[in-house]
């Protein structure tokens, strides 16, 4: 049995030009290894935008939310973690698909390696500006407000944001690639958590949108790994039960 690791499919982005066939083809990966998983980590930013009213969710993603239904009544454990742009995922996911929420990271053994794993966006992160709005909008009383918006208004406002921030990003050059060891964050946060004494051989992340492996500690024996997305490079990292390894979708 595999553990299975997936981030950033941003579904419903506006940059996406076929929505209904980006959703068919993570479906599609699902099916495929649906047979052999353990347990699947959804590492953030499934949903390009989620906010989750009383009683409305946002239109679309059917076809994905059957396959979690159908993934977890399989027995297969299935985890998402909140990213920066579905960070308002409430109970809908666990009590409709049975899905595990996670808000921050979470460590766990398999097969004796020990795993920290989450979205990545706000370990080791200094820019004092993204993680106030962080705190912006993880907070009760802002949720509260912005609930009273109507949803057609509200989604328009997170969708503009997304794009907004999307295309800066995409103007920084250096966001796109690896940027060395001492500026990539989710390497220093690892190298600060081992060296406080913790013991982890995978370090697994999502929100960077690249895929690196890369090799940390004094004996270089734990690995952070940057699991790339499923916007562009459809890629995604599996544990056997020795090893862990990013590899990439192909199959249409």
């Amino acid at each position: 049995m595999k553990i299975y690791f997936a981030s950033d499919a941003h579904l419903g982005a506006a940059i996406v030009a076929d929505k209904r066939e980006h959703e068919r083809k993570l479906v599609t990966w699902l099916d495929a290894i649906k047979d052999d998983a353990d347990a699947i980590y959804f590492l953030g930013d499934m949903f390009d935008y989620w906010y989750e009213y009383k009683t409305v969710v946002p239109k679309g993603y059917v076809r994905f939310l059957a396959k979690l239904c159908e993934l977890t009544e399989r027995g297969i454990d299935v985890h998402m973690f909140t990213g920066n742009h579905d960070v308002w995922m409430f109970d809908y996911l666990p009590d409709e698909c049975g899905v595990t929420i996670h808000r921050k990271y979470y460590e766990f053994t398999a097969d004796g390696k020990h795993f920290l794993v989450g979205h990545g966006d706000n370990i080791g992160n200094y820019d004092k500006i993204y993680m106030l709005m962080k705190m912006v909008f993880e907070s009760p009383v802002a949720q509260w407000f912005y609930s009273k918006l109507h949803p057609d208004f509200s989604g328009w406002i997170a969708h503009s944001r997304c794009e907004g921030s999307r295309r800066q990003n995409e103007k920084r050059k250096e966001f796109t690639t690896f940027r060395g060891e001492e500026r990539e964050f989710q390497i220093r946060f690892a190298k600060e958590y081992l060296s406080k004494g913790n013991a982890v051989d995978y370090f697994v992340f999502g929100h960077r949108h690249i895929m690196h492996d890369f090799a940390i500690g004094n004996d270089q024996g734990s690995r952070v790994l940057m699991i790339g997305d499923w916007l562009k490079n459809f890629s995604y990292a599996v544990f056997d039960g020795n090893d862990i390894t990013i590899e990439q979708w192909t199959t249409t």
